[in-house]
Formats: structure tokens, sequence, C-alpha cells
């Protein structure tokens, strides 16, 4: 969100920029509200008008900001993949084989899904029953997820490798399965709306219980069943990196209210982050919709101080911009962020209250 002062009438750029601010944080309340009324009752009643009671926005407000209600879910999907796409991605880029790759990716993801059911419940078992630009984004997703198992292929013995579907079919039997298991655990998505009270009553355990048997029948096909066998009999350890919902706070102790400004400014590091550089202070601002310089500088300074973030750059002691990046700390609060956006409420005076 880029903001340009107007030179003769600075007013001019405030306008916008609040504008721009105020039209985000209605964004974000729509989905927020759209994601909860999924979790607790169903695709159906995510229609427009409810999402707007859920959300305190005006009908009129809705399709400034979505064509439709398909859109608005679209967009919910789209943030909820992205929430979790950070940890999934960096377990199976790691510098190890295949299988252990695929088995860490599997388990981040499973930790995910337990973590944040009511993310489970719209990802896994409502989004199937959606319009058609939302299965095209879920196709994609499941795409790259074929694509990160076919890639076994590469360590199958030569001449028994698999047949060409054999990555689609897993894919599809694996989110059987875990479809199979969130209905068995959360009573809530079959029609008891108390979507987010995992107690597990008359449920099979939790989603990365099935890290093992899943594994099992990915590798099979690429390494036969003396691999599966070892990967069935692994235990499945939980996630260090992952905070589930009602565990550990990552914002505890912290010095700092997490508001909108901050969390894109977090998201803005981020971002450049991945794609390998580091944002000046000045390119922050732009994208984070900050027009005051020393409002900026303020704002990196104590997510610096708070251990959020670090500078990578030489800094205006050497005559050169910041260069900055977060730490472990401020990208495992940034990736909470990025899923309590679109699936939960803020809780008051913390994270995006």
């Amino acid at each position: 969100m880029s903001v340009r002062v107007n030179a003769r009438n600075p007013s001019v750029g405030t306008v916008r920029r609040e504008g721009a601010h105020v039209a985000e944080m209605q964004r974000r309340r729509l989905l927020l509200a759209i994601g909860e009324l999924v979790a607790m009752n169903g695709l159906e009643a995510g229609n427009v008008g409810r999402v707007c009671e859920q959300a305190g926005v005006s009908r009129r407000t809705f399709y400034e900001l979505f064509e439709d209600r398909e859109a608005c879910l679209l967009a919910a999907f789209d943030a909820a993949v992205q929430g979790i796409a950070h940890s999934v991605r960096s377990a199976y880029e790691a510098p190890v084989k295949w299988c252990d790759r695929v088995r860490a990716a599997l388990m981040a993801l499973l930790e995910q899904l337990d973590a944040h059911p009511d993310l489970a419940c719209l990802c896994v078992i409502e989004t199937p029953r959606a319009g058609p630009r939302v299965l095209e984004h879920r196709k994609h997703v499941l795409d790259a997820l074929a694509d990160a198992i076919d890639a076994g292929r590469a360590e199958a013995r030569a001449g028994s490798e698999p047949p060409p579907l054999t990555a689609q079919g897993i894919v599809g039997g694996a989110l059987s399965v875990i479809h199979a298991r969130l209905l068995a655990d959360w009573p809530s998505v079959t029609g008891d709306t108390r979507m987010g009270e995992h107690t597990s009553v008359g449920g099979a355990g939790s989603l990365v219980e099935l890290t093992g048997p899943l594994m099992g029948m990915i590798v099979h096909p690429y390494l036969g069943a003396r691999a599966a066998r070892r990967e069935l009999e692994r235990p499945a350890p939980a996630i260090a990196h992952m905070t589930p919902r009602n565990g550990t706070d990552p914002f505890k102790g912290l010095p700092i209210r997490f508001t909108y400004r901050t969390a894109r400014v977090l998201a803005t590091i981020a971002d450049e982050g991945e794609q390998g550089s580091y944002p000046s202070n000045r390119h922050i601002a732009e994208h984070a919709g900050i027009a005051d310089e020393g409002q900026t500088s303020r704002l990196l300074a104590r997510l610096r101080d708070c251990g959020l973030i670090e500078n990578r750059g030489q800094g205006s002691a050497k005559g050169e911009p910041n260069a900055w990046a977060l730490t472990q700390r401020g990208q495992t609060i940034h990736t909470t962020i990025a899923i309590d956006t679109v699936m939960t409420p803020a809780p008051p005076g913390s994270v995006l209250s």
C-alpha cells in the first residue's frame, strides 16, 4: 500500500493514508467474519448479509471491497494458506533427503491444522464445496503438494517408478484421511456450533498422530515396502517451532502493543526476506502506509529493541540505508498474525486489536 504526499497540500496524503487504512481494516474484519461463520456453521452460513452483520460493516462497503461472497471466501482461503505456507515450505526446503523433507513438511502442516481447527475446517472441509474460483486456487495448492511428493521419483530405483498419477492420488487420499479425522475429532463441523472447542471427545486424536501412517502411504510407491514400514514406525514428536492455539503465547512479555500498522511492517519485512532482500526504512514506510519518516524510524527502533527485527545493513553511521530482517521470534509472531488475522478475533490489547 503505497502513499504519496501532495507537496502543495500535505493533507491529501494523510487523507489517502487514513482512507486506505480504514479500508484495509474493514477488509480484515470481513475476512475474520466469513472465517468464523464458515467454521461455526458451514459454508452456507457465510452469506453476505451475515458476514456484514458479524463484521459490523455495511453491505455497500462489502461490495466496494469484494465482488461477491465467493471473492471474500477466496481471500480468506488464500490468507489461510499463506499463513501456514512459511513453516511448511521451510521444512520442505531443508537440505536433507526427499523422504525427510516430506515428513518434516507433513508434520508442519498437521501441527498447523491441529493448532487451528477453524483453519482446518475452512481449508479441508468447506472449500471443496465452494465456487469455481475458490476451487481453482485450491487446485493450485494441491498441485504444488503433488509436485513436492512426485519429487520422490528421483530417489526411486530405476525401473520401479510409480505411474504418472501417483502423486495426485496420494494427495487426494491423504486429504480424505485428514477430512475423516476432522469429522471424528471436531463434532462442530457436522452441525454442533462450537468450532474451536477442540476437546477430542469421542474423537480419534490429533492430526499429527497421522504422520507415520500418511508417510507410509506416501513413501511406498516411490521407495518400496521396507521404507514405508520404517516411516510407519517412526515416532511423530511435536514440532518445536509451532505455537498451538492454547499453548505458549509468543507475545508474552513484549512491551509493545500490536496494531494493524505493526503487522504491516512485519509483513513487509517478511515478504522482502522471502525474496532474499532486506528492506530499508523508506521501502517499509511506502509499503506499510506510513507517511511520516520519524514514525517509521521510531516503530522500527521499538521492534528492534523488542528483538523482533535486526538491521543487516551498515545504517546511517556508514552513510548507508538500514536493511531490516525478521528475527526468529519476529517470524513466529508474523506467522501467528497471518493466521489469526483471518481465522480468529484478536484478544483485547494483543494482536491487531
